[in-house]
């Protein structure tokens, strides 16, 4: 991996510091030994330069707008695979011959229940939580219910861990949106997929069946697969920040629902629909085309281009599908955020300012579209994304524990307060 050196010239001393090429992606530069050897550090604010690890898991190349995971484009893997398929890729880094996904899809299914002691935990919020908080709390107390799987040394807990959240966060989730409607809690049932049963949990009533048209479970199953993983962000960082002190899982992953419950971070989609609410009429969007325009306008069209995807988000185009697919079936001719979301859609890809910006629709634009239209509100728009993400934390966890330079995290800083001063008595201040 280290094929060649950068050269460092500090005070007229020369340092030697090994590259490392990567299978994909830029070289990087090991500054691992540069304290010791020149005694300074390097200062990266947000770690936008800097590689905390290396990975195997997932390659985003924003220029080309291309996600991989494991190697496979997302694109592929949303348009012919399904969520749990997807899961276990992550995980296992290779896909399932079909013997083993019915076994890996059994021994998720067969952990979806909830302690029933957990209930109380829900009981102890406020009526008017939200669902983050709930997911936050609930998640990081598993910890003290699932006491055989918190060893991280000991790799059959880690992989009985990592069944358990994936297969208890569909749960913990519609339970806790259930929760903040004041509606009784569902339990899963063993005879329905992954995304049936979220959405079972979450729309049915004791007073009558619930049966979601397999073209809402099909678009569901696509959003938890294009949220399943995103390299090193804000959350994944988080989470093997905090596993890296040798926290139980949990308590990693509970950190990294708190990291994604950030606005900038996971609420991109809620933004983006409270936009199209804020527009209110597909007339009005000329108006809200020209503010977008005018640099010196505060307002930012939301759901559309992307920090990291200089191109066409990848994900996009499998997410539009499914949005065209949910709106066919569900209508938006009585939902006017909806009729404002379809022309603004239109409108842009065609101007040719948004094209020249490369300003495409995001992800998040077209995954907020089919949660309302689903009847989801836009305070369980997060924790859907959270346990979308909940087996890419644990992929990223699972590979951090296992690795031999895995050490506790420490980042450094740029000092720029006082230096040692004496202390003055009260009196003499």
């Amino acid at each position: 991996m280290t094929d060649k050196t950068a050269t460092l010239t500090i005070d007229g001393q020369t340092h030697e510091l090994p590259m490392h090429s990567p299978t994909a992606g830029p070289d990087v530069i090991d500054i691992r030994k540069l304290y010791a050897q020149a005694g300074v550090f390097t200062y990266d604010p947000g770690y936008t330069s800097t590689a905390s690890c290396d990975s195997t898991i997932t390659f985003i190349d924003g220029d080309k707008g291309e996600l991989l995971h494991r190697g496979y484009p997302i694109d592929q893997l949303a348009g012919k695979s399904h969520y749990l398929e997807v899961c276990y890729l992550l995980l296992y880094g290779e896909l399932p011959t079909a013997e083993v996904l019915e076994d890996f899809e059994n021994r998720v299914t067969m952990h979806t229940m909830l302690h029933e002691q957990m209930r109380n935990f829900f009981s102890g919020f406020r009526r008017d939580a939200h669902p983050m908080a709930i997911m936050v709390g609930v998640v990081g107390a598993m910890s003290a219910f699932y006491h055989d799987s918190t060893d991280i040394h000991d790799p059959w807990q880690r992989e009985v861990a990592s069944i358990r959240l994936i297969a208890k966060m569909p749960t913990i989730a519609a339970w806790a949106y259930k929760y903040s409607i004041g509606q009784p809690f569902v339990y899963p049932r063993n005879d329905c997929d992954y995304a049936t049963n979220f959405l079972r949990m979450c729309f049915s009533v004791p007073a009558e069946d619930y049966h979601p048209d397999p073209i809402l479970s099909r678009a569901m199953d696509r959003i938890f697969t294009l949220h399943a993983d995103h390299e090193q962000n804000a959350s994944t960082s988080t989470v093997r920040l905090a596993s890296s002190s040798g926290a139980n899982p949990f308590a990693c992953i509970a950190a990294g629902i708190a990291c994604l419950w950030g606005p900038a971070h996971g609420g991109a989609n809620q933004a983006c629909l409270e936009m199209l609410r804020e527009i209110g009429t597909p007339n009005r969007i000329p108006e809200y085309i020209e503010r977008a325009k005018d640099k010196d306008d505060p307002f930012r069209l939301m759901g559309f281009g992307h920090r990291v995807y200089k191109n066409f988000d990848p994900r996009a185009k499998v997410m539009k599908e499914s949005a065209d697919e949910v709106l066919s079936l569900l209508g938006v001719d009585n939902n006017p955020t909806l009729q404002v979301a379809k022309e603004l859609e239109r409108i842009a890809l065609e101007d040719e300012y948004f094209a020249e910006k490369k300003l495409y629709p995001n992800v998040d634009f077209y995954s907020g579209i089919i949660l309302d239209a689903m009847g989801f509100p836009t305070s369980m728009f997060t924790p859907i994304f959270a346990l979308s993400r909940t087996v890419g934390w644990i992929s990223q966890w699972k590979e951090m524990i296992a690795d031999p330079q895995n050490k506790i995290g420490r980042p450094r800083q740029l000092y720029l307060g006082e230096t040692a001063r004496d202390y003055v008595d009260i009196e003499n201040r």
